[in-house]
């Protein structure tokens, strides 16, 4: 199954969540077992030759795919949440959202310093949720050594915020 194969699986969901938004619906890719399994092996494929202790996902659809990639990589995973729903000490950064501003948060014990991280998301659209996460990480003196999104909205141009990172993505719109 190539690439070309999930998009073609991904539905197109037009004025949602508002008007003049495409939504590109990943859940009928997810339901197809072949797929979901094709969609983590290429993910995790650049990434299997290279020590990772932590893969990052954020909340809430990257945790699909970090949490199997984390188990295939052999390394630790770590959930980067939303404003008030980690239980423990957390390190927090808030980040613009084009209507308004979001928070995300880690614990702070969650990396060590020097550990190598992959943070993982099922999108990269403007790179504000990415790159509130790397913040976080750095805040914690973690080494980002990668990024891997399923899909990448390139006329959003989320990459242009990640120079210097290595950015990876599987489908492209």
């Amino acid at each position: 199954m190539s690439a070309d194969d999930l998009r073609a699986l991904i539905r197109e969901v037009p004025d949602f969540p508002k008007p003049g938004i495409l939504f590109y619906d990943i859940t009928t890719l997810l339901k197809v077992p072949s797929a979901f399994r094709e969609a983590i092996d290429l993910l995790v494929a650049p990434y299997v030759d290279r020590r990772i202790d932590v893969v990052v996902g954020m909340e809430s659809r990257g945790f699909i795919f970090s949490a199997p990639m984390a188990y295939r990589l052999g390394a630790g995973f770590v959930p980067v949440r939303k404003l008030g729903k980690l239980p423990a000490e957390t390190v927090s950064i808030e980040y613009a959202l084009e209507y308004g501003s979001n928070t995300l948060e880690i614990h702070k014990d969650a990396i060590r310093k020097g550990q190598r991280v992959l943070v993982v998301d099922d999108l990269l659209a403007t790179g504000g949720t990415v790159s509130g996460t790397i913040e976080l990480v750095r805040r914690l003196e973690g080494e980002v050594v990668g990024l891997a999104f399923l899909v990448e909205l390139l006329f959003l141009h989320g990459r242009e915020r990640l120079k210097g990172y290595d950015v990876r993505s599987v489908i492209q719109y």
